[in-house]
């Protein structure tokens, strides 16, 4: 594996391990919603993964992401569509599918 595409995953790893921390388990709907520094902390994170996803695929389109084009769609609307971005989006994204992908890539890793 590329040393570049072996750190973005890494990247990637790293950006769950954050939103994590800034959301522990037993966090409800409601109290997410109403912190503003963790919804941008952890928007800012998916993000870092959309972003690291992109440059991974751009690189070795070989390397198969669930999802991937979502994953960076995403990126591309939080950064871009800013506006459009909402609270329950986010929050389905971090309580459905980080964990998912947290493996997916923990298994790339360590299959290379």
């Amino acid at each position: 594996m590329q040393m570049e595409v072996q750190t973005w995953l890494e990247d990637i790893v790293q950006a769950i391990d954050e939103i994590e921390e800034f959301l522990p388990f037993g966090t409800s709907f409601l109290e997410f919603k109403k912190d503003l520094k963790t919804r941008k902390a952890i928007e800012r994170n998916i993000e870092i993964i959309g972003e690291a996803v992109n440059r991974i695929l751009n690189v070795n389109s070989g390397i198969r992401i669930t999802n991937s084009r979502k994953i960076v769609d995403t990126r591309n609307r939080i950064i871009h569509g800013y506006d459009s971005v909402s609270e329950d989006i986010i929050w389905s994204i971090v309580t459905k599918d980080l964990q998912k992908l947290k493996q997916e890539i923990v298994d790339l890793l360590d299959y290379n």
